[in-house]
């Protein structure tokens, strides 16, 4: 039986009833005279039409970047997908390329690629690789189209082999520069991924670290029982394939996990109740949009969004990770059997979730460029929470000062952004660093640590 959620309807109206904006050229005045950021040119001495101007097309570019990070995961899935092939994965680690190719499993796994792309079937994400060849002029079913659609997928391989040299560089140069003993040090990422495409990646892990920022949060007085009633996850991403090897799976259905985590978090924490809870959902891309919509449809009609879980037990973990891994989602959905992994992956334990339709239909996801944009929203309908983990290390400083005004124009006073990112505060602006919550993946064999900055609304 469905709980109730009237309260949860009536912030939804509101919040679904809120016009979209750019950035108001009075707000973004003082980010534009900071001579600390890295401002283009363009818009040196701007006025209201001009930024207005560079805004819709800065929109449209960072939109654009899309479909580059797509390609990425193009890549990602010919290195470890095991849903179109036999084929051994590959590591990108040290010689796993070029040893592969020498072994002729490079070669094997593309075609294998590049087939399951001429007829994908029902495998969700060789259709949408199919579609995004097919926009870059491609067709893997015409005569020559194996060849050139193969052609194409190396091309990208190359580009992705180069740009993580460039990014493992510039990573190295920003961690020169930092105290190895100041946990503040972690938030500066240094705008790692300004350059590269916009990629949908996510997992476990960052749920986690909100978890334990918002206990931190709990324990410090600074958010209180019963206290969240609206919140915002900024680009939660769909798990499609990751980048990283060690979690990266195709073996069950897309998925989405963060906006679930949160509310599964902050109901367990008891910093939000059951009933009450609203999750606006921030993205620019329309694939994790009309995931989400797709699933609230399936909601309304009584079913469940089920969510994969699993936990390579070959990897070292705190036991504070493994208890989230194991508790994920007991809070708003129900246990059930997971998908059997392949054989290839000994060791991964495996667990799944069904999230209760309800929960799922608190969840709504809004097309908004957090960098340009904010929702006008009555102060009523403003948030007490914003989540945004892997997001802001896509863009530069200036354009980071631009999303935290954005995110502070969207919440209460007082409310909360959380990202693991810092964040240049503009001056005179609305939005100041209150505090860091450092978590420990310490683990036999393994010393590693991450934080997360929270930015009180003045």
């Amino acid at each position: 039986m469905p709980r109730k959620c009237s309260l949860v309807f009536t912030i939804t109206l509101g919040l679904l009833a809120a016009s979209r904006t750019f950035s108001p050229y009075a707000d973004v005045k003082p980010i534009l005279d900071d001579q600390r950021l890295p401002v283009p040119p363009e818009l040196k001495n701007a006025d209201e039409v001009h930024w207005l101007a560079w805004a819709r097309r800065r929109d449209s570019s960072i939109r654009a970047r899309l479909q580059q990070g797509d390609l990425d995961s193009m890549v990602n899935l010919l290195l470890y997908g095991t849903s179109f092939t036999k084929q051994p994965r590959i590591s990108m680690q040290g010689e796993g390329i070029a040893a592969a190719s020498r072994a002729g499993v490079l070669r094997a796994r593309l075609d294998d690629l590049v087939a399951g792309l001429a007829s994908p079937g029902d495998n969700e994400r060789l259709v949408f690789l199919q579609r995004l060849v097919r926009s870059q002029g491609l067709d893997p079913e015409a005569p020559d189209g194996p060849r050139k659609t193969g052609v194409f997928i190396l091309q990208n391989l190359q580009r992705v082999v180069q740009e993580r040299k460039v990014i493992a560089e510039r990573d190295a140069a920003a961690k020169a520069n930092t105290e190895p003993d100041d946990a503040s040090s972690l938030l500066d990422r240094s705008s790692l991924f300004r350059d590269r495409g916009v990629s949908l990646d996510t997992g476990i892990f960052p749920g986690f670290s909100i978890e334990q920022t918002l206990r931190d949060l709990e324990v410090r007085g600074v958010l209180r029982e019963g206290q969240v009633s609206r919140v915002g996850v900024i680009g939660p991403g769909l798990d499609f394939i990751d980048k990283n090897e060690a979690s990266a799976y195709d073996y069950y259905p897309e998925q989405t996990l963060q906006p679930f985590a949160l509310y599964d978090s902050l109901v367990r924490l008891r910093l939000a109740k059951a009933n009450a809870v609203s999750v606006s959902i921030f993205d620019i891309s329309s694939q994790v949009i009309e995931h989400i919509q797709r699933s609230r449809a399936r909601a309304g009609k009584g079913t469940g969004y089920v969510i994969q879980l699993p936990r390579d037990t070959a990897l070292p973990g705190p036991p504070e990770l493994i208890g989230y891994w194991k508790s994920f989602g007991d809070q708003v959905g129900t246990p059930i059997a997971p998908i059997a992994a392949p054989r290839l992956f000994l060791g991964l334990e495996t667990r799944a979730v069904r999230i209760h339709p309800d929960v799922v239909l608190a969840c709504h996801p809004i097309d908004l460029n957090i960098v340009l944009e904010h929702l006008n929203l009555a102060a009523s309908d403003r948030f007490d929470l914003i989540v945004g983990t892997n997001i802001f290390v896509y863009y530069d400083a200036f354009e980071q000062a631009l999303a935290l005004e954005n995110a502070g124009a969207m919440l209460r006073p007082g409310g909360l952004l959380l990202t693991n990112d810092r964040l240049p505060e503009a001056p005179g602006g609305s939005m100041r660093l209150a505090g860091i919550t450092e978590v420990p993946y310490d683990s036999p064999g393994l010393s590693a640590r991450q934080a997360v900055g929270w930015y009180r609304k003045q």
